[in-house]
């Protein structure tokens, strides 16, 4: 059977939180270490923190090196993952991934690959970030790397080159063809090190895939952001197919409730991202009438039966509730996936199901601003567009 890995990068993506992300599910560091100790570089340590981000307990883990500045070839690192005997299938997950960078610097500053030169990503850092996901990959035994879209922060970083735009070049060529989206943090959620990564490693975007759970595990970003857990998070499993799900019986969920008297409509919003981001299948808010006549409100959030423990605390920790119920429930989902379209010369991603097709409020939100006309007008063209694409294929 298939062990697949899930990335779900709401909050983008970066070497160290994809490296950190699969420790915390479980890949030992101490055996990647050991793995890492075959490269023929130096001068170097790994650590790990457990932190949190948003309230979402998470690995952090730091690369510590003596020299930041070292500018290697790419012919150069591709020697260095030759001459270390690594797992062969880390070995050559490594080589693809930088075989990718190459072929993209290449293309953004105008040379051969062979006469690429990194400067960040060449550093050594990076190249534990990377060789390390790789092992850490293996170390679980994932025979398959599939993907959420990927998300965008906005501003400007400095890089060697100078100052470079938020999503940085290197990023935007790298996610190619990948369903990726852009917020309005200032902040550079995606680095070109997770952006090689999750481009090279996987074979499948879209929401988390059909799987028996394993295990999961949230990586974190050095950085606080208000708002948004700053993690990635991966999902390992086995994969399924639709058929072996029981038809009769459905797939196994897990309802959780709190009732909750004290708590303002900013925190019950912050309190749904969160379930969100910590792994529930959907989260939301009833207003109820509580003892002695007082407004409430019923929080609730379904999710599958390993992310359980998570999640309660979660809606512990956001709330302060003081107790929370669940009840065992039984769902049919339908199979969807994700498209991107155009419209007025912008992407929409529409989410496609058995008897429909309905594009993504976020997207048609920000298009209808852009283009300066209603929401639902740009919904509408959208989803006209992939009937369209449909038709024509």
């Amino acid at each position: 059977m298939t062990t697949v890995a899930w990335w779900h990068c709401f909050a983008g993506v970066a070497g160290d939180m994809a490296l950190g992300s699969l420790v915390d599910a479980g890949a030992d560091l101490g055996l990647i270490e050991r793995e890492l100790v075959a490269l023929p570089v130096g001068g170097w340590s790994l650590e790990t923190e457990e932190t949190l981000r948003a309230g979402i307990a998470c690995t952090l883990v730091r690369v510590r090196v003596r020299d930041h500045q070292v500018v290697r070839t790419y012919g150069h690192i591709v020697g260095l993952i030759t001459e270390a005997r690594l797992p062969e299938r880390a070995r050559q997950r490594s080589l693809a991934t930088f075989a990718r960078l190459a072929e993209v610097e290449g293309k953004l500053h105008r040379r051969p690959t062979s006469q690429v030169h990194f400067h960040e990503v060449g550093s050594t850092d990076a190249i534990l970030d990377i060789v390390g996901t790789c092992v850490a990959l293996e170390l679980l035994g994932v025979d398959e790397v599939r993907c959420s879209p990927v998300a965008q922060g906005t501003g400007m970083v400095q890089s060697a080159h100078g100052s470079l735009p938020i999503p940085a070049p290197a990023v935007v060529e790298l996610l190619a063809g990948a369903p990726t989206y852009g917020t309005g943090l200032p902040y550079e959620l995606t680095t070109p090190t997770g952006a090689a990564l999750v481009s090279t490693l996987t074979t499948g975007w879209g929401p988390m895939p059909p799987m028996e759970i394993a295990a999961s595990g949230f990586g974190a970003g050095t950085r606080e952001i208000d708002g948004l857990p700053n993690v990635v998070q991966v999902v390992v499993g086995k994969a399924i197919e639709r058929t072996d799900i029981d038809v009769e019986h459905g797939q196994p969920v897990v309802l959780l409730e709190a009732n909750v008297d004290d708590v303002t409509g900013e925190i019950l919003g912050a309190t749904l991202a969160a379930l969100i981001a910590a792994g529930a299948l959907d989260a939301w808010v009833t207003p109820v009438t509580g003892k002695k006549g007082r407004p409430a409100h019923l929080v609730s959030a379904l999710c599958d039966p390993p992310l359980t423990g998570r999640l309660r605390q979660v809606l512990v920790d956001e709330t302060g509730t003081l107790g929370v119920r669940a009840q065992t429930w039984e769902r049919w989902p339908s199979q969807r996936h994700f498209s991107e379209v155009e419209v007025g010369g912008y992407p929409v991603r529409v989410k496609r199901g058995p008897r429909r097709i309905k594009a993504e409020h976020d997207d048609a939100a920000r298009v209808a601003r852009l283009l300066g006309v209603p929401v639902r007008e740009v919904a509408r063209l959208a989803e006209e567009e992939a009937h369209r694409r449909d038709d024509r294929e």
